[in-house]
């Protein structure tokens, strides 16, 4: 007899990634479909690569659509909840990933690049997790999975490392520490899991010049313990099982995909 494939963990759960058309976003909606879930590909910019990323998951066999939506403006969260959960009936995994940079010394930062880097990383989780945590109540416990529901935030190292020259986004990530621990400890007897992933140095567009030449890879690899550059499927890895049963008792936990680099290395000889 031919033996049955494993049932995937996260079949019949609907999920949503912001900012998923490229890098880490990207990876983890991939992921969350490779596992089961029906996933909605969100994204501002580029719709043609949103549903070249829908399309390469139709064709493996999952399930997934791309919606357009700003998260730092609350009216195109609202409407890309709303167009989720028409498509979908429901979500029970919410992965807030959408993040940018708009890197300056702190003298010569202006206020829009402040006011950017604030509003889609740190206003933009809130407002996700916010209309995450009404949904999950609104449709009540599913036979899908222990939780209500699922939030997981890409953080950063640098809610813990310092980052000079890019104070704006570090403070976000910061802040993201804050509002994923506060509204964790909110949630829980809700049983909505909140979480956040830290990663490290991770090959995205994002940090393309910190690791696209040969010198600019071997000195980032001097700050990683594992002596590696790690992929967006490290991160998404850790999404797919965070969203799962098998990490039920996971809650209010910042998970670092770093390769060691809060290890600190550079104290490895001393300092």
């Amino acid at each position: 007899m031919n033996a049955q494939p494993a049932p995937k963990r996260l079949a019949g759960q609907n999920a949503l990634v912001t900012g998923a058309n490229s890098g880490i976003g990207e990876g983890i909606a991939r992921e969350l479909a490779a596992q089961g879930a029906r996933v909605v590909v969100n994204y501002v910019v580029q719709p043609d690569v949103a549903q070249k990323i829908c399309a390469d998951i139709n064709q493996a066999g999952g399930t997934a659509i791309a919606i357009q939506g700003d998260v730092s403006k609350e009216a195109d969260v609202t409407a890309m909840f709303a167009q989720a959960i028409e498509a979908f009936g429901t979500l029970d995994i919410v992965c807030s990933n959408a993040g940018i940079q708009r890197d300056s010394k702190l003298v010569e930062m202006t206020l829009d690049q402040w006011n950017a880097v604030i509003g889609v990383n740190l206003t933009g989780a809130f407002l996700v997790a916010r209309a995450a945590a009404r949904e999950f109540n609104r449709r009540g416990m599913r036979d899908v999975s222990r939780a209500l529901g699922k939030i997981i935030f890409t953080s950063s190292v640098h809610q813990e490392i310092p980052w000079g020259g890019h104070c704006n986004y570090a403070t976000t990530k910061g802040g993201i520490m804050q509002l994923m621990e506060s509204i964790a400890q909110e949630l829980a007897p809700q049983k909505i899991r909140v979480n956040s992933i830290c990663p490290g140095a991770i090959e995205t567009a994002i940090n393309r010049k910190a690791w696209s030449t040969p010198q600019a890879a071997a000195a980032l690899e001097k700050l990683i313990p594992c002596g590696r550059i790690g992929v967006p499927a490290d991160v998404a890895q850790v999404a797919a099982w965070l969203a799962s049963d098998e990490s039920d008792y996971i809650c209010g936990a910042s998970i670092y995909v770093d390769g060691g680099m809060t290890l600190y290395p550079g104290f490895a000889t001393g300092g």
